[in-house]
């Protein structure tokens, strides 16, 4: 896959897969856990590469997985160059290990394995944004559920109005320079455009999708597996 003569850009996708998955009850790795018979990190992998926009990914698994992360994108027949690093003990380690691998990135997504059946056309949209000259874009479906803030004690504190909530899901996507001064703040924060809101960018949220749900409890991977079974052959999308 090239860029169009006219786009020098070069999207690399960083996909953290090194969390232990505590809340699925799982034995291994949650990005190692099947579904549908293929691990959620094979299931990631295909994504980026059917939605056409990505020139390379980069995973991030803990030290004594890498072989076998190497082993699963290899079978994967990626059409582009699939490399595997060593993650950090929490996500944010994971990822500035990411971007410390990918110096040619103009353009990065960082994708959470567990998001596996992220639709291809999703992570396109992304792309597409960011290309248009958007700095940070991440994607988000409307909050449906009554959202109360609590105090130490469990008490309610305030309601806030849900019309202006979004749920985030990921890819999230950010100008490479931006997200490396933000992981240079080296702050906590729930997620990469977090941080990125700590340097005052504005990060702009496109419509996400109900396909794009995290599998974190064994509910979700029920779930997953269901609709699994129902989904046709992802299919590239044109650039």
């Amino acid at each position: 896959m090239k860029n169009s003569p006219h786009d020098a850009s070069r999207v690399v996708a960083l996909v953290p897969a090194a969390g232990q998955g505590v809340r699925l009850g799982a034995a291994t790795p949650k990005a190692f856990v099947p579904v549908g018979g293929s691990p959620m990190l094979t299931h990631a992998i295909d994504g980026l590469i059917a939605s056409g926009v990505v020139d390379r990914i980069v995973i991030m698994v803990p030290a004594e997985l890498i072989e076998r992360a190497r082993h699963l994108s290899a079978t994967a027949g990626s059409s582009i160059p699939v490399s595997v690093v060593a993650g950090g003990s929490e996500r944010i380690d994971s990822v500035r290990a990411g971007l410390t691998a990918a110096p040619e990135a103009t353009h990065v997504l960082v994708h959470d394995a567990a998001r596996a059946l992220t639709p291809p056309s999703l992570i396109a949209r992304v792309v597409a944004e960011l290309r248009a000259g958007r700095r940070a874009v991440v994607p988000g479906l409307p909050v449906t559920d009554t959202i109360k803030s609590v105090d130490a004690h469990g008490v309610v504190t305030g309601t806030p109005e849900r019309a202006g909530l979004r749920a985030i899901q990921t890819p999230q996507g950010f100008e490479a320079q931006l997200l490396r001064e933000a992981y240079a703040l080296d702050l906590p924060a729930t997620d990469d455009a977090g941080l990125v809101e700590r340097l005052g960018a504005h990060v702009h949220v496109i419509p996400g999708d109900p396909m794009a749900f995290k599998i974190t409890t064994p509910l979700d991977l029920r779930l997953a597996e269901a609709l699994l079974a129902e989904r046709p052959v992802a299919q590239a999308v044109p650039r």
